[in-house]
């Protein structure tokens, strides 16, 4: 697949220098440019303020090449200083100046929503950077994304963006979400993922951020270790013909047992790795061993369910 993001930090401001902005670019430009594997994901473009100056015209152009030329997934990452005005949100470049902050969040978002590139994400690391999709005029907090643009902001359009040891709070917990932390149980994270992951570390005193999206599927982001292996995974039809049948189970599946089944305990192996990953539960017992021992049964989750339809279907 072809997968652009353009990754802009900016420390460098006339009189409000930021810290972190620069070294959360690299690293999710670092994060980004591959799988967990190694394989290559995004091609990344970087503009950083060390290296260039970075004005409202070289930012609007790179935007422009950005969303103006053919890909299967585009993404922007901004890590700078955002404002509001009566004007609406802006990405703040290095020549801001009043009444001429910068790149209008409004200009961005008509970018994205005339693009005709199928899957755009767009991650903001600003204060007021939750400003991105709202019309001033309208006095609301509507946003207006066509289909197949996603927003992950790092705050409310009334909350600054907390730096912390360094580097912007939300982009340190962004990049945990995508090199690991929010993967789903075949590896990959979604930006729907990521937006979890962030929502549950922070606190309600914390900066809130916003995820604004209007997607119908969920491409992932970045793949990485699936939980166990996926063959482990195909079987799910294999052990439960149907997708809500009880399976039922006896002392032979236990290996501490006293006359354990060797065909029996490798199937209670799976089951081990598929209650660890929340797609089985017991039936009247809390753990897998009473169940077994106590001749109770086990069933699939609705997380399991789900994946059990994505195995008998073939499509993992």
């Amino acid at each position: 697949m072809m997968r652009r993001a353009l990754i802009v930090g900016i420390n460098d401001y006339p009189n409000a220098r930021l810290y972190g902005c620069v070294d959360d670019a690299n690293h999710i430009a670092a994060v980004l440019a591959r799988h967990e594997d190694g394989s290559p994901n995004f091609t990344c473009k970087k503009l950083i303020s060390e290296e260039l100056q970075i004005t409202r015209a070289e930012l609007r152009a790179k935007l422009q090449d950005l969303f103006g030329h053919r890909a299967d997934m585009a993404l922007f990452y901004f890590a700078g200083h955002g404002t509001v005005t009566k004007f609406g949100g802006y990405l703040m470049t290095q020549d801001s100046q009043e009444n001429d902050e910068g790149v209008a969040m409004l200009d961005l978002l008509s970018l994205a929503n005339q693009s005709d590139i199928p899957e755009v994400v767009i991650i903001l690391d600003c204060c007021h950077s939750g400003a991105l999709g709202l019309i001033p005029a309208l006095q609301n907090e509507q946003a207006y994304l066509r289909e197949g643009v996603s927003i992950l902001c790092a705050s409310r359009a009334s909350q600054l963006s907390v730096e912390k040891d360094g580097s912007g709070l939300f982009t340190t917990l962004i990049c945990g979400a995508l090199e690991g932390g929010a993967a789903d149980v075949v590896g990959d994270v979604t930006v729907a993922g990521v937006y979890a992951f962030v929502d549950q570390a922070l606190g309600v005193w914390d900066q809130r951020p916003l995820f604004k999206s209007n997607v119908s599927r969920l491409l992932p982001l970045r793949k990485c270790k699936p939980v166990f292996d996926l063959a482990i995974l195909r079987k799910l039809p294999d052990y439960f013909e149907l997708v809500d049948l009880e399976y039922a189970l006896d002392p032979s599946y236990e290996p501490s047992s006293e006359k354990p089944d060797p065909t029996n305990t490798a199937i209670f192996a799976n089951f081990q790795k598929y209650r660890a990953a929340r797609l089985l539960v017991p039936i009247g017992e809390e753990h897998l061993y009473y169940a077994a021992m106590n001749r109770k049964s086990c069933q699939l989750t609705p997380l399991g369910q789900f994946y059990w339809q994505l195995a008998k279907e073939g499509r993992i």
